[in-house]
């Protein structure tokens, strides 16, 4: 699987929210996490990763401040904030309830 149209509605920003988690990241850095982790299958492309990286700050889920990267290079660091928690909870929950519900059509159908 490539790309993010393969992911859930909803599970971008569960994705990057958990990623999140272990402290601040720049945007290529997040797209690289959620690939590791995810075994190389979730590749998020810029395209999808940003746009919601700036609804996100909106919401007052992350907050942004500018840095330098490991390679010297300017970049937007994205910090989780306590709002941007609350909502990984939610958001964690959610998928949990829905991945149950499919687990039980699989079983039963």
């Amino acid at each position: 699987m490539n790309e993010t149209s393969g992911l859930l509605p909803g599970t971008l920003y569960l994705l990057i929210l958990r990623t999140l988690r272990a402290g601040p990241l720049h945007g290529y850095a997040i797209s690289k996490r959620i690939k590791q982790c995810s075994s190389e299958l979730l590749d998020v492309e810029e395209g999808s990763l940003y746009p919601a990286l700036q609804r996100m700050l909106v919401k007052g889920w992350v907050e942004a401040e500018w840095g330098m990267t490991e390679t010297n290079r300017r970049a937007r660091f994205y910090k989780l904030t306590k709002e941007g928690t609350k909502q990984l909870r939610a958001e964690t929950a959610d998928f949990l309830r829905l991945v149950a519900a499919i687990s039980e059509v699989l079983e039963t159908a």
